[in-house]
């Protein structure tokens, strides 16, 4: 075969080019949702900065919020959220017990992606409410299971943080646990058209359903680059060990070209904002203690060794490394990170995904074709 390059498919092979690399700088969607700054290490959800909005809404209030932002009808209130999630948790319960038999042998992750396939697309319950109210019934019920736990039923009197702690370690959490959990799931809820995001709202393009639509951001939150970044920041903390350690240790892996788990983002070029909210949060929680100074010890070390094998290139500390210290700190499985920060992104998800059904156009992105074309005379033989 000869490889026939015509005008027309040079200058779309040319064109491609600022394409080819992650689809970076193409705009995919108009949202009211989210904006991410990545020059100025800025975050804006549904028109609050993310530090704002995790200093003065809690989970139930910030869902409604996205919520009535994303146009879904009829327009949730603040105040019913807490009740209407601890109605959802309590119907999700029932499914509990299926939910055990069916995942045994799973990763929590993988789990919870069971789980959410349980649930039918139609139901008296509105689809993101049933969502949201699975996912702390869910986790929790998995963790326990993986550590040979009994699960333990909601609370409906509670919070869905509160509620989530207790159904996780079976006892009721203190209130700076549940303010440092609140203000986790408050500032990851959204942010912009990140992976699982978009998956998101290619599949409600297809009018295919919030639950699939669901499900399939699930799948791309799972993957290392998306959603698996704050476990290995821990590991790289228990590696380091020793504070005599920490300058040996990151100069031999910046030497070695591996990345330091926790900082740089493929977005911000600054700090990452909602490193600061955590970091207030587990300085809170913890009163300081001595990991967190470690960390912080650490964290100068990583920066000061990245600016001298990088000059020039801004690299800082991004919102994984101070999560990673924040859920340790709440004693949340290592194993379970991951859908524990799909148990707040959920609402963002569906929130694109309102949006996007209301667009009312599938989704269909064009490619272009490198390969080989057939020779002239194989065309005239056909």
């Amino acid at each position: 075969m000869t490889n026939i390059q015509t005008p027309d498919r040079q200058s779309r092979l040319q064109g491609s080019e600022a394409t080819a690399s992650g689809l970076d700088k193409v705009i995919a969607a108009e949202t009211r949702l989210s904006d991410v700054d990545g020059e100025a290490g800025r975050l804006i959800i549904a028109g609050h900065d993310v530090v704002d909005l995790a200093a003065r809404y809690d989970f139930e209030s910030a869902a409604a919020l996205l919520w009535q932002t994303s146009g879904m009808e009829p327009a949730p209130e603040a105040s019913a959220m807490r009740h209407a999630f601890a109605d959802a948790r309590v119907e999700a319960n029932a499914l509990v017990p299926r939910l055990l038999v069916a995942t045994k042998g799973q990763t929590i992750t993988e789990g919870l992606r069971t789980g959410l396939s349980l649930l039918v697309d139609e139901a008296e319950t509105p689809a993101p409410l049933r969502l949201v109210g699975a996912m702390p019934v869910f986790i929790a019920a998995l963790c326990r299971q993986a550590k040979g736990k009994v699960p333990i039923a909601p609370d409906a009197s509670l919070g869905q943080a509160a509620d989530f702690l207790r159904m996780l370690h079976g006892a009721r959490a203190s209130d700076a646990e549940v303010e440092a959990l609140n203000a986790y799931l408050v500032t990851v809820m959204d942010h912009g058209m990140n992976a699982s995001t978009f998956t998101a709202r290619v599949i409600a393009s297809t009018r295919a359903g919030m639950i699939s639509a669901v499900i399939g951001a699930l799948g791309a939150l799972k993957g290392p680059l998306h959603g698996g970044a704050p476990g290995p920041v821990l590991d790289m903390l228990d590696a380091i060990g020793t504070r005599a350690n920490i300058k040996p240790w990151l100069a031999r892996e910046v030497a070695r070209g591996e990345r330091l788990m926790g900082f740089g983002h493929r977005v911000y070029r600054v700090r990452d904002p909602r490193a600061d909210v955590f970091n207030k949060a587990v300085m809170t929680l913890t009163n300081g203690n001595e990991r967190l100074q470690f960390a912080r010890e650490v964290e100068a070390g990583a920066l000061e060794a990245l600016r001298a094998a990088k000059p020039g290139t801004r690299i800082d500390t991004n919102m994984e490394y101070y999560t990673a210290l924040l859920l340790e700190a709440l004693r949340i499985p290592n194993e379970a990170i991951t859908p524990v920060f799909a148990m707040s992104r959920i609402v963002g998800w569906t929130s694109h995904i309102i949006e996007q059904e209301r667009v009312g156009r599938i989704i269909r992105p064009q490619s272009v074709y490198v390969g080989p074309l057939p020779d002239s005379h194989d065309s005239e033989a056909a």
